[in-house]
């Protein structure tokens, strides 16, 4: 196989799935080239969908999903350069997890008699392979189906939701493990709907929402965004109405409105509103009794980055 782009190993250009009236992609373009890159989005944005359409598993109903300057749908020797890890459970309690990963070997054609050894130690379940996966937690279930999309050694990773299930210690592991093959070279793409796990690891990101790509680029660029998109808050204070017009003297609050009972403030840089609010307030002799941000969730932040 050849790569029309040493720099880019993974292409989406115009894509779009849908399942009869239902639009899971939609008109969705990138590329990904070696390092980490994050497909970020709540659930049901498409990113599953996504990913098993560069997987092979899917056709786009609309556009192309190109791997290595090759078609991914039904071109079995595309397994050899790329290793999936999915969100679906896809391993057999019955057998212990060298079973398991000798399984995979034995289906990418595997010859070297070590790898299944090596992939198992590098996911550090070595002292756990001779246990069946019937009895293996949630998070060490993560980690023999990546020992299995690495025994193969692929240049492409896609990792749908890797970290699910993970205590601290192998979240530390397993973010460490990724920082070193993206630095040996390796496209990794992996999803999540948690913005901190991706921040850990990535340098790019993908911002999924509602099928559509809502952003893409640097993720420090997109970081800041988010942080410093619109937010609503809601006060309450000894004084909402004086303290109102305080704080609509801050250059960081563009909207101070009384409603029944508590003061709703909308900023565009809740950052310096957070440092800023208790000085103000201190400084007029007000007491601050709540401050909660009504538009917190993640879904809010991918649905202001849509509508920019």
């Amino acid at each position: 196989m050849t790569v029309a782009d040493p720099g880019v190993l993974v292409a989406v250009e115009r894509v779009s799935r849908w399942y009869g009236n239902v639009v899971a992609v939609n008109d969705v373009s990138f590329t990904v080239g070696p390092g980490v890159t994050g497909l970020l989005g709540p659930n049901g944005a498409g990113k599953t969908t996504l990913l098993h359409m560069l997987a092979g598993l899917l056709a786009p109903s609309a556009g192309a999903v190109t791997v290595a300057g090759v078609t991914a749908f039904r071109d079995p020797e595309l397994y050899r350069r790329v290793g999936l890890v999915p969100e679906r459970e896809t391993v057999y309690p019955y057998l212990d997890g060298r079973e398991f990963v000798t399984l995979s070997a034995t289906l990418h054609g595997v010859a070297d008699s070590g790898a299944v050894e090596r992939a198992i130690a590098t996911v550090d379940l070595t002292d756990a392979a001779d246990r069946r996966i019937g009895t293996y937690s949630k998070g060490m279930r993560q980690r023999i189906k990546m020992a299995g999309a690495l025994v193969h050694d692929p240049p492409v990773l896609l990792l749908d939701e890797p970290f699910n299930g993970m205590d601290p210690r192998q979240r530390l592991h397993m973010f460490g493990l990724l920082r070193g093959m993206a630095a040996a070279g390796r496209t990794i793409l992996l999803s999540s709907h948690i913005l901190e796990e991706v921040e850990r690891v990535a340098d790019s990101v993908l911002v999924m929402y509602a099928g559509r790509l809502a952003a893409a680029g640097d993720f420090r660029t997109l970081r800041k965004l988010m942080t410093d998109r619109p937010h609503v808050i809601r006060v309450r204070s000894s004084d909402d109405r004086r303290l109102a017009a305080v704080l609509l003297g801050d250059d960081s609050v563009f909207g101070a409105q009384l409603e029944s009972s508590e003061l709703v403030v909308r900023t565009s840089d809740f950052g310096r509103f957070t440092q800023r609010v208790t000085s103000l307030a201190r400084a007029a002799g007000i007491s601050l009794f709540e401050l909660a941000p009504t538009d917190d969730s993640l879904e809010s932040v991918f649905a202001y980055l849509v509508g920019r």
